[in-house]
């Protein structure tokens, strides 16, 4: 994401379209027009109003009725639950129906997955929910109200349920420095440290804030009081919390200019739920070369430095993700091959569809599989239309073509989804926030992806990358692997 992406934001979308995941896959889907909307009210509310009055008054039923009516509830809060149940239905018939002259939108079919625990849930790798709050709000958290749809950006509770997410990384994200203030080594960077635990500190003040809300479901129809957001460190944690129809929080850190140059911040920022590090951001840092924004970037260590591959091994050891978007193309090879575990790209699309330094090359791909001398990894496709498609092109069939390239050179278990919501400032026609995740999904259906296909995509396939760093974790740990406790002095050498 670019810096100066992030001044300008996306305002509540048009909502005069509205997704239902829930349609079986064999159903068209068909926008709802305002006209379409005030016909289905006035239905809805008769519906309801003929129930009520059902309910409420079983003595004016004609007799042939009387049979139906009186199996409905007699306690006045189980009927009250019936009529809202019930009101639903007429609205869902709505999105699925043909009369009207409604026309099918572009990804006409919907998939329903089935089988393991994230298949109703979508796990998007990051957010910059985070930032968002810092910007627009300066962390103050007494002025945001998240169960409010239409929170500006593209992420408030209300669409993340309507979106199915299950889970999504918060990303504490802090700006690079000017190179001027650093200077050539790098010494100078412990105000960003502050930043970042001030960017942690929001992000898990704002998961507990709404750990316990009342918040509507995404039907309109149940006003339940559920946990919303369940902070999680590890992928058992994600699991629990999907079973459970909550949505998994963890944290991540983009960029290890955040680290102050410190190994041991690394590790009191894992302490505290970090559990991804990209390596670079836009800046190169004492660690790695960054790909940079625009072309020609000048690299600095020709990929990883020694104290990189240094960062390398204690993430490893910690069991936290290495992310190679933002990062050189020697940075991501160099780091493919040194990496223990798996690692991820968290938002980065295919630079074959379209070429920006952002996207992951082939040539890098070709180091991601499972054969012999390549690492298990996944890459996350961004959303951003500069990095998905030429200005005015990037739509959703646009970011499941980088879907689709990725899964082509290496295969579909190495490929998941990173939007980057909240940290871009426009979005492809159709996925304008978190509750358009289905229309990617039908559009791959579409395509001929199945549902085990689709479910690995969905979060499967990030998964078991992480459930592979815990693993390599828990052997170099029980192998009595040192941590690295070096420090740096002077042009990027670690100190022994």
């Amino acid at each position: 994401m670019a810096d100066e992406e992030r001044v300008a934001r996306r305002q509540t979308p048009d909502e005069t379209t509205t997704l239902l995941p829930t349609v079986n896959a064999s159903d068209e889907y068909y926008p709802m027009t305002k006209t379409r909307a005030a016909v289905w009210a006035v239905l809805t509310l008769v519906f309801v109003t003929c129930l009520t009055i059902l309910v409420a008054a079983p003595q004016i039923v004609p007799d042939f009725l009387a049979p139906a009516i009186g199996r409905l509830p007699k306690d006045p809060l189980r009927a009250a639950k019936l009529i809202l149940d019930s009101a639903p239905i007429i609205v869902r018939l709505s999105f699925c129906s043909k009369k009207f002259g409604a026309q099918p939108l572009r990804t006409a079919t919907l998939v329903r997955l089935d089988g393991p625990s994230l298949a109703r849930a979508y796990l998007d790798i990051r957010s910059d929910l985070p930032i968002l709050l810092r910007e627009l709000f300066s962390n103050n958290l007494t002025a945001v109200d998240l169960r409010k749809s239409g929170f500006p950006g593209h992420v408030d509770i209300p669409r993340l349920r309507k979106g199915k997410v299950g889970g999504f990384f918060w990303s504490t994200y802090v700006d690079c420095a000017n190179p001027d203030e650093e200077g050539p080594d790098f010494l100078n960077s412990t105000w960003r440290v502050r930043d970042t635990l001030e960017q942690i500190d929001v992000a898990k003040l704002a998961i507990e804030q709404y750990s316990d809300v009342r918040a509507l479901s995404a039907d309109l129809s149940l006003l339940m009081r559920s946990q919303v957001f369940q902070f999680a460190t590890s992928s058992a944690d994600i699991r629990a919390s999907v079973a459970n129809g909550k949505i998994a929080s963890l944290l991540g850190i983009e960029g290890g200019h955040q680290l102050g140059l410190s190994i041991a911040v690394l590790r009191q920022y894992f302490r505290l739920g970090v559990r991804y590090l990209t390596l670079t951001h836009t800046c190169h840092n004492a660690f790695a070369d960054s790909c940079g924004y625009a072309p020609g970037k000048e690299p600095l260590h020709g990929g990883l430095s020694p104290l990189g591959l240094r960062l390398i091994d204690e993430m490893n050891r910690l069991g936290m993700l290495v992310d190679l978007s933002h990062v050189a193309d020697d940075t991501a090879k160099q780091a493919l091959q040194h990496s223990r575990a798996p690692v991820i790209w968290s938002h980065s699309s295919a630079r074959a569809v379209h070429n920006v330094p952002r996207n992951v090359p082939d040539d890098v791909l070709a180091f991601v599989g499972d054969r012999e001398g390549q690492t298990d990894a996944v890459v996350m496709v961004n959303f951003a239309p500069q990095f998905v498609a030429d200005e005015g092109k990037a739509d959703v069939a646009a970011v499941a073509d980088h879907v689709d390239h990725i899964a082509k050179v290496a295969g579909k278990k190495h490929v998941g989804i990173g939007s980057d919501y909240d940290g871009i400032g426009s979005t492809p026609n159709g996925l304008e926030d978190v509750s358009k995740y289905p229309y990617l999904f039908a559009e791959l259906y579409r395509r001929g992806w199945n549902k085990h296909e689709l479910t690995g995509l969905a979060g499967a396939n990030l998964l078991r990358i992480f459930e592979g760093a815990e693993q390599v974790a828990r052997e170099l740990q029980a192998a009595r692997d040192t941590p690295s406790v070096r420090c740096l002095r002077q042009a990027h050498r670690p100190v022994d």
